[in-house]
């Protein structure tokens, strides 16, 4: 049986790189970057360099060109305050050349990295103890040029799925919202602020169920709403007693049943944290 065509933009990145070995022998990977090094300064194989902040899509289309699937990681950063809104301008361009190229090239589905902070808005009121859980069904804020720039990634994405701008044709595409994907988080906690721990455990998010997302994202046979329009929003964490957002959806829709817990995992760690926070209160 031949394997999935799958195109990875951002290749290079911390998140792609996570996932980049599995994806390596499940699916026929083509992976696209504007550079060939990670972070490290490592070389990645196989990276095709290609600028999908240009208009002129023809100048990587054919990357495009009989994919099963699309994994957009690609992203602009930049560290100067006065240009981070025109960088996320340049990063929602460049999600709309992923989506306009993928509909012109008859590429099924996207699956799109977003984040946690295009609802981040809705964290104040965690902490502040006047609400529980954000949904995906809320409708993002975000008190961030980052994270705006990733709800409109999503409200793009929806624009894309429902088809009317492209003739009824439509492009499936899943926002996974990436929390915590590290594992240095708990290095960091305190026992005197026990809410940023808590924050820390609840986003995190193993590389093994980041995998196991992103593969059912591409995957699933359906992924319909309740109004047949192919777009989803996953919270992308894994299975932690400490979770604030909901991934009940994306079990229900995709059978997404993520392997890890954080509260387990690194129970040494918290178990520390908060034998010295019992002291302190004493």
């Amino acid at each position: 049986m031949s394997k999935r065509k799958v195109l990875i933009t951002g290749g290079t990145g911390y998140v792609a790189g996570r996932m980049l070995p599995v994806l390596r022998e499940r699916y026929d990977l083509t992976i696209l970057d504007v550079k060939t090094t990670n972070r490290e300064g490592e070389e990645v194989r196989d990276v095709v360099i290609a600028d999908l902040t240009n208009r002129d899509r023809d100048a990587y289309r054919e990357y495009f060109r009989g994919q099963d699937a699309i994994i957009h990681c690609g992203f602009v950063r930049t560290r100067d305050d006065a240009d981070r809104f025109w960088a996320e301008m340049t990063n929602i361009d460049m999600a709309h050349n992923v989506y306009q190229t993928c509909v012109e090239e008859n590429v099924r589905r996207a699956v799109i990295i977003s984040s946690n902070h295009a609802a981040d808005y809705y964290e104040n009121l965690i902490w502040a103890g006047k609400q529980e859980f954000v949904t995906p069904e809320m409708y993002p804020l975000s008190d961030n040029y980052y994270g705006w720039a990733k709800a409109q990634y999503e409200l793009l994405g929806f624009t894309f799925a429902t088809g009317l701008m492209n003739g009824g044709k439509k492009l499936e595409n899943v926002q996974i919202r990436i929390g915590g994907p590290r594992e240095t988080d708990m290095d960091r906690a305190k026992s005197t602020n026990l809410k940023s721990m808590h924050r820390g455990l609840g986003a995190y998010l193993s590389i093994r169920d980041q995998v196991q997302l992103i593969v059912k994202s591409i995957e699933a046979e359906n992924i319909e709403n309740e109004h047949g329009i192919p777009f989803q929003i996953f919270y992308g964490i894994s299975g932690n007693s400490h979770n604030f957002w909901t991934i009940s959806n994306a079990r229900k829709k995709i059978g997404y049943e993520p392997e890890d817990n954080s509260q387990v995992k690194f129970a040494e760690q918290l178990s520390k944290v908060l034998l010295e926070a019992r002291e302190t209160s004493e």
